[in-house]
């Protein structure tokens, strides 16, 4: 059975819009990065103290992901991909 797909066309107000709404880049746990490393990512690139890495670390642990920065689509996009080269799970909402 074929599947549809729809594509979305945005006016260029509305994709302008778009890129300007506050997003999330939200950590996710996985079963291969350690506490350090996800501590030591948190307070090199996201200028986090050593007390507040070790806070995301745990909760991404117990609860399976956590929102670690706020800002436009294309601040938050930057810096998915510096995290992500680091090895962790990142993704923007």
């Amino acid at each position: 059975m074929p599947t549809e797909v729809q594509e979305e066309n945005l006016t260029l107000d509305e994709l302008l819009v778009s890129l300007k709404e506050m997003r999330r880049l939200v950590l996710w746990n996985d079963d291969f990065n350690t506490f350090d490393h996800v501590i030591h990512c948190m307070m090199k690139y996201l200028d986090y103290s050593e007390p507040q890495a070790e806070k995301i670390a745990f909760k991404v642990h117990n609860e399976g992901k956590c929102a670690v920065l706020e800002g436009s689509f294309t601040e938050m996009e930057v810096y998915r991909k510096i995290l992500q080269q680091e090895g962790l799970t990142v993704t923007v909402e």
